[in-house]
C-alpha cells in the first residue's frame, strides 16, 4: 500500500507540474474542468445515485463550470474578461463555507438528502474549478504556492495530531483529527507563509501588515480544516473511507482536492479584489 501511494504521488506530482506550467490557458481550463467532472461523479457516488443520475450530474456540472470558465476568462490569456459573475461565484462560496458549512456540521445534516446534496457538490467543486483556472492565470507558481499550503496544514495536522493528540476536534465526523492537529496545521502554514513571503521579498513590513498576513494564514487554515471536514462528514454519511478508488493508494480525486475546494475560492476572492485595486 505504501509503494503504491509513492508512486501515485509521485506520477500525480509528475503530471501537475508538467500541465501546470505548459499547457496553454485553454487546455488548462479543460483539465479543471476534467477534475470538476471526476469529483462530481465521485460525489454522486456517495450519494447514492445510480450510474444514469452520477453519469448526467456530472456532465451537467463539468459543463456548467465550462461554460462559466469560456465566459468569465479569455480563452487565450486566462484574463478576467467578467469580474461581476466570477466576484459573485466566489462571494456565493465564501458565505457557503465560512456560513453554511459551519452549521451543516454542527447539525449533522444529511447531504444525501436530494437536492441538497446535487446542490452542496456543485458549490464545491464549480467555484474550486474556476478558482483553478483563474489563479493559473495570474501566476502557476502563486497556484503552486497556495495548493502546498493546504499540504503544509495537511501533514502539520497529522504530524501533530499523532504526537500531541489528546481532545477532538469532530468525533462525530472525523475521530482521528484533534484540536492539538489542528493547532499544528496552524503553526506549519504560518511558518510555510512567513517563509515564502520572505524568500519572495512578499513579507509586509509593518506591525499591522504582518498582523493582517498572519491573520489570512489563519483562516486560510481553519476554511482548509471546514473543507476536510464537510467531505468526512458526507463519506461517514455515504458509509465510505474514500470517496473513490481512481488513485492507487490514495482513494478519489476529492480525497485529495477536499481541502483545496474550500481555500481555492476564497484565495481567488482575494486575488480579484488585490488586481481591482492595483487599477
Amino acid at each position: 500500500m505504501l509503494k503504491a501511494r509513492v508512486v501515485t504521488a509521485l506520477l500525480l506530482l509528475a503530471g501537475f507540474l508538467a500541465m501546470l506550467f505548459l499547457l496553454p490557458f485553454s487546455g488548462w481550463l479543460l483539465f479543471a474542468c476534467a477534475i470538476v467532472g471526476i469529483g462530481t461523479w465521485e460525489w454522486g457516488g456517495l450519494l447514492k445515485l445510480g450510474a444514469a443520475w452520477r453519469f448526467g450530474n456530472a456532465f451537467a456540472v463539468m459543463a456548467l463550470c465550462g461554460a462559466l470558465g469560456w465566459m468569465v476568462f479569455d480563452p487565450d490569456t486566462g484574463a478576467v474578461d467578467q469580474v461581476t459573475w466570477l466576484m459573485a461565484v466566489y462571494l456565493l462560496a465564501g458565505l457557503f463555507w465560512i456560513l453554511v458549512v459551519p452549521v451543516w456540521l454542527g447539525m449533522r445534516w444529511v447531504v444525501t438528502v436530494w437536492p441538497a446534496g446535487l446542490l452542496a457538490g456543485m458549490a464545491v467543486l464549480v467555484p474550486a474549478g474556476l478558482a483553478m483556472m483563474q489563479l493559473r492565470a495570474f501566476a502557476p507558481l502563486f497556484l503552486l504556492a497556495a495548493m502546498a499550503s493546504v499540504w503544509v496544514a495537511d501533514i502539520s495536522a497529522y504530524v501533530f495530531g499523532r504526537m500531541y493528540g489528546r481532545h477532538k476536534l469532530a468525533t462525530t465526523i472525523s475521530p482521528g483529527k484533534t484540536w492539538e492537529g489542528a493547532a499544528g496545521a496552524v503553526a506549519g502554514v504560518l511558518l510555510y507563509g512567513m517563509t515564502v513571503a520572505w524568500a519572495t521579498e512578499r513579507l509586509p513590513n509593518s506591525p499591522v501588515g504582518l498582523g493582517l498576513f498572519s491573520l489570512a494564514l489563519v483562516a486560510l487554515t481553519a476554511v482548509s480544516i471546514l473543507g476536510d471536514l464537510f467531505e468526512s462528514l458526507v463519506k461517514r454519511q455515504a458509509g465510505v473511507k474514500d470517496s473513490g478508488a481512481i488513485l492507487p493508494g490514495h482513494g478519489g480525486v476529492l480525497d485529495r482536492i477536499d481541502s483545496l475546494t474550500s481555500t481555492l475560492p476564497l484565495l481567488g476572492l482575494a486575488v480579484l479584489c488585490w488586481e481591482g485595486g492595483m487599477q
